[in-house]
């Protein structure tokens, strides 16, 4: 089923600004865990968990406050995570890297490079052994292409024609090394065609693209003809951990500041922005009423992160 431009829109929008409310939090010490931010990306998340259902499975990686909240899971419990608080969806002790939240799908995430490529595996497998049409879907970045357990795990779910979607959200940089300096070939995608996986590249910064390709990408998987290899093109606004990789008044963010701005003007927010204004699929006044609301939902889970106890607060050891 397509979703509306307007939908992904809103999802975006709420990625975006919760994303971006932790920068100050961040660089006042509030928060103390790493936090790799999703600002830029949104159009990937947005676009593949529109295509799914409340009972399909998702697994990330160090970056997946997006794929969360894309899937449906909750602002506060996401903000009270990143705030290490008991109320938040892994209980305070996973922080922004570590979320889980099976009611939603939210299977799991994890900093090791391709670390639940395998668990996406073995959630198709268990879905396909139970017959359920459940899709499991693994998102993973470009340094991940480089992991044995991807092409491990591209074989097994070949052979075993798994409903699994593998989503590789190329960002041009594993931690601070260019593209250029690992792969001999920029065409990740192709990794795929060897194992007789479909496979194709997608602008990861068109949210409209990336839904319709993981749509029939999924409708595959529910038919038995998975899995699917999605790669998609795109790119981090901010620094690879934090707002700007400036730790202890180093800055280690070496991209060059012409190809950001290169990047910046393919803002998937406003691409999608200016295709729904041009086919009037919404005002100008319904998509700031939008905003509005996203950023009032923002403040709110701050609020309520705050006021939320740490694990384990209050409690006395017995004597």
């Amino acid at each position: 089923m397509r979703v509306s431009p307007k939908d992904l829109y809103r999802a975006m929008v709420r990625i975006r600004v919760c994303e971006e409310s932790f920068v100050e939090p961040i660089l006042a010490r509030e928060i103390l865990c790493p936090v790799h931010l999703y600002t830029g990306q949104e159009a990937v998340a947005a676009g593949v968990c529109a295509a799914l259902s409340k009972e399909d499975y998702i697994f990330g990686n160090h970056r997946s406050h997006g794929h969360y909240l894309a899937k449906g899971g909750g602002m506060r419990e996401l903000v009270a995570e990143v705030y290490c608080r008991e109320t938040g969806c892994s209980r305070g002790w996973g922080g922004s890297m570590h979320l889980v939240d099976p009611s939603v799908g939210m299977m799991g995430s994890a900093p090791i490079v391709a670390g639940t490529v395998s668990l996406a595996l073995g959630a198709a497998l268990a879905s396909k052994i139970r017959g359920d049409g459940r899709v499991a879907v693994s998102f993973f970045g470009d340094g991940a292409s480089g992991e044995g357990v991807l092409c491990e795990s591209l074989n097994f779910a070949a052979l075993e024609r798994l409903p699994l979607l593998f989503v590789c959200e190329n960002n041009l940089y594993s931690t601070h090394l260019p593209i250029d300096e690992i792969r001999v070939s920029r065409k990740i995608f192709e990794l795929g065609i060897p194992f007789g996986v479909t496979s194709r590249r997608v602008d990861g910064n068109d949210a409209l693209a990336v839904h319709e390709a993981a749509r029939k990408a999924v409708s595959m998987c529910r038919k038995g003809k998975g899995p699917v290899f999605l790669e998609c093109l795109t790119y981090r606004m901010r620094g690879h951990v934090g707002p700007d990789d400036n730790i202890q008044g180093t800055h280690t963010d070496i991209r060059p500041p012409a190809e950001v701005e290169k990047w910046r003007r393919k803002d998937p927010i406003r691409r999608i922005e200016r295709h729904i204004l041009r086919n009037r699929v919404a005002s100008r006044e319904e998509l700031a009423e939008i905003r509005a609301e996203a950023e009032a939902e923002v403040r709110e889970a701050h609020d309520f992160a705050r006021r939320s106890p740490f694990p384990g607060e209050g409690i006395t050891e017995p004597t």
